[in-house]
């Protein structure tokens, strides 16, 4: 079993900062996300778009956001569980909380803070016959460690930043990867799609445009991918692996089961520290409702400083609180 002082459900930018300031607290966190890294959305749908509202970056991409708050979090060392989703929360007699994951983790918690973004992401999925028989037998939808695919013949499918970045990145290690994309012109950052173009050009990697997938081929295990063209001929890949990257699907999952008070797929909060109707649960970023709320990252920068500071009184009940500049003290001295 993991013990921690707060349990923070949610690894993006929200999350990640309220670990800073809860750490400027003293309290240890462990963090938990169904997404196998940190980084949220940015890290998952939007790591190379520029974000423009984050205070002292003119413009940062979120890629470069993240890097920054996990080195702004490491002097306090908090713990991670990823890849797995939170599925219950339950209260002990002693009013601390034991969190199981989807994978059987067991966290002790004496606050739990939801930083869930939009709630837990899924996969959107293509439609195509038996797609969930080929799940783990050459069919992923996230790529989690690169080297696994050294030495085979992949088929990415999308257009968007995930799509073109695996893409890049793949084309370096897999034997053969081969884009298959619906639109002619792609989502994703401008300079990434040149670089996949160029690629393409110079006969590294195969790029199909205006062109769907349709059929997966295989018995028990992938081996090929059909496409169908634009102006009805179809094809099929030789695959060991198919990626579809059409994004996530966001869905608040087992959180709308917990007792707490929704607000459709939001969850209510006192804008006083940004508390539950649940004492010792917190939700902020964008997971959390409020009158005049805006779904903004720097808006949960401002939620996870309230939120900390009021669940010090739970972690250390009988210390009082001082409030310190960080100008003044540096982060060891709090």
């Amino acid at each position: 079993m993991i013990s921690s002082d707060i349990c923070i459900i949610g690894a993006g930018p929200v999350g990640l900062f309220a670990v800073f300031e809860t750490g400027l607290l003293k309290m240890r966190c462990h963090v938990v996300d169904v997404l196998p890294q940190v980084g949220g959305q940015l890290t998952e749908i939007y790591p190379g778009k520029p974000i423009y509202d984050i205070p002292g970056y003119p413009k940062i991409t979120g890629e470069e956001l993240v890097g920054q708050l996990m080195t702004q979090i490491a002097p306090f060392k908090p713990s991670f569980t990823l890849g797995e989703r939170v599925e219950q929360v339950s209260r002990q007699r002693d009013e601390t909380f034991l969190l199981t994951t989807s994978a059987g983790t067991v966290i002790s918690a004496r606050v739990v803070v939801i930083a869930g973004g939009l709630g837990c992401f899924e996969p959107r999925k293509p439609v195509i016959p038996d797609l969930n028989l080929y799940e783990g037998n050459g069919v992923a939808y996230s790529v989690r460690d690169p080297e696994v695919f050294r030495g085979h013949k992949v088929v990415i499918a999308g257009g968007g930043d995930s799509a073109l970045d695996w893409t890049l990145v793949l084309a370096g290690i897999a034997d053969k990867v081969t884009l298959v994309h619906r639109g002619n012109t792609f989502r994703g950052a401008p300079d990434t799609a040149s670089r996949v173009q160029e690629l393409a050009n110079a006969g590294k990697l195969d790029l199909i445009i205006r062109a769907h997938t349709t059929h997966l081929t295989g018995k028990g295990k992938l081996n090929g991918v059909g496409v169908s063209l634009h102006g009805g001929d179809s094809l099929i890949i030789p695959a060991d692996d198919f990626i579809p990257l059409f994004g996530l699907t966001p869905r608040l999952g087992p959180i709308a089961e917990w007792g707490l008070n929704m607000d459709k797929d939001a969850i209510n909060v006192n804008t006083i520290d940004y508390s539950t109707s649940e004492e010792r649960i917190y939700a902020i970023g964008d997971i959390n409702h409020y009158p005049g709320k805006l779904k903004l990252i720097l808006c949960g920068f401002h939620e996870a400083a309230l939120m900390a500071r009021s669940a010090f009184r739970f972690v250390y009940p009988d210390q009082r609180i001082n409030f310190k500049y960080t100008t003044v003290y540096g982060i060891n001295a709090f």
